[in-house]
């Protein structure tokens, strides 16, 4: 295990303050994850890169309230290495969301770049940014995300549909998936009929399914039993 590393990274403003004012601290915490982990790449086929996984350098992300800029981002710069459990801290408001919103391609910064592998995102439009999503990111949102007509099992499915993973593999990994999140015996329940940490748990599965390259958590265990 490697040891932990802590970076302070750039001020977050809170967007229910004044822009002007000193922003807050937050902190980027990394540890190494394990080869051969469930939420881990396919290590035996697609062995670590050299140099970063991601980098963001000089981010900012605004947007216009009543005629107004707010400022929710401003400086954000980071890189990231194959393998590394990251986990950014802030308060309630200071721009964690907006941050992986920008990183996973669903938004582009005010200012400033991201580039996923050779992918930059800041550039690329919205088609282009898609399709390295589905294959190559996972997502575990707050509001779960989870296609309300599909089983549990068809949920997770569908992030390898979508992935273009062969269709040989589905069943398995599906299955290991639901497996790993304590849902197997639930995979034919629709989501309005699971509770709500056990729909977070489906929304887990589905983002590690198709193995990708960067999971982005957001809050993803806060409907989970503590």
């Amino acid at each position: 295990m490697a040891q932990w590393m802590r970076k302070k990274q750039p001020a977050l403003p809170d967007p229910d303050e004044e822009t002007q004012q000193e922003p807050t601290q937050t902190e980027l915490v990394q540890e190494n994850v394990a080869p051969g982990s469930p939420m881990s790449p396919n290590v035996e086929t697609e062995p670590d890169e050299a140099g970063p996984l991601l980098r963001v350098s000089g981010v900012e992300r605004s947007f216009q309230v009543g005629g107004l800029p707010l400022h929710v981002l401003k400086g954000i710069n980071l890189e990231l290495q194959p393998r590394r459990l990251v986990m950014l801290r802030g308060r309630s408001g200071s721009g964690k969301t907006t941050l992986l919103n920008l990183i996973g391609g669903l938004d582009q910064p005010t200012k400033g770049e991201i580039v996923f592998r050779e992918h930059p995102f800041h550039r690329m439009g919205d088609d282009a940014r898609t399709n390295v999503r589905r294959r190559e990111l996972g997502f575990i949102f707050q509001t779960f995300a989870l296609m309300p007509l599909l089983s549990a099992y068809e949920n997770v499915e569908l992030s390898l549909r979508m992935a273009d993973r062969p269709r040989g593999e589905w069943k398995a990994r599906v299955m290991e998936c639901l497996e790993l999140v304590g849902l197997a015996k639930r995979m034919h329940h629709r989501p309005f009929e699971l509770s709500g940490g056990e729909q977070q748990r489906v929304a887990i599965a589905k983002a590690i399914a198709h193995r990708p390259r960067l999971l982005l958590a957001d809050e993803p265990t806060a409907e989970l039993d503590s």
